[in-house]
């Protein structure tokens, strides 16, 4: 059971909210993340991959706050699905386990960098804005562990995968995992860059 072997913190409050079975996505999805490989995950809406990302996140840090620099990032379409997805991580950790920061667009970007600085354990964010943040050296991706995409589909923007482009090259060592409905061929040309040696896990 994909649950029974995450942290103990995230097993407890996925007992309180009486998640007690995972999805068929979740049982094939969550052993391969916490194997450390790069993944492609596919599967139809509703499937669970939201929860599998962030649940796979903070198991991976252990549910702690260490130090200053963003130990996970998430790149997500925009800034309303940064709230969204900042709540759901609150919504499964424990109160002040680990430090989630959610950018929002519409805010300066030195009020952003302003706020990374003072610590961050998770970080959520456009394409966009985490490149405007490396370019203004607002953001230290030495410590990144795991590196996800949600619904990666909205990377055929050009603007956007030239951006992911851009941020992956300066990241030296780290996992990625991408979350997206389907394969497409735009998503499998990033095993030619960062997704190398990359395994596919599929649920229709």
């Amino acid at each position: 059971m994909p649950f029974k072997k995450l942290h103990a913190d995230i097993k407890e409050i996925l007992e309180s909210l009486e998640i007690t079975i995972p999805t068929p996505f979740q049982s094939k999805s969550i052993p391969v993340i916490k194997s450390g490989a790069n993944i492609y995950c596919t599967a139809p809406k509703d499937s669970g991959k939201t929860t599998t990302l962030v649940l796979t996140t903070l198991h991976k840090l252990k549910c702690q706050q260490v130090g200053v620099a963003p130990r996970a990032l998430v790149l997500v379409e925009n800034s309303e699905k940064a709230l969204a997805l900042h709540d759901e991580f609150i919504k499964l950790s424990k109160y002040d386990a680990v430090r989630v920061y959610a950018c929002d667009d519409r805010e300066h970007i030195d009020l952003l960098k302003s706020e990374i600085f003072e610590g961050v354990d998770i970080l959520i964010a456009t394409p966009k804005t985490v490149n405007k943040l490396l370019l203004l050296e607002g953001l230290n991706t030495t410590q990144l562990k795991i590196f996800n995409i949600d619904d990666a589909e909205f990377l055929v923007d050009k603007t956007a995968y030239a951006a992911v482009m851009a941020i992956t090259q300066s990241i030296h060592k780290c996992q990625y995992v991408l979350y997206s409905e389907k394969m497409n061929p735009m998503l499998k040309r990033f095993e030619d860059y960062f997704m190398q040696f990359a395994k596919v896990v599929s649920v229709k």
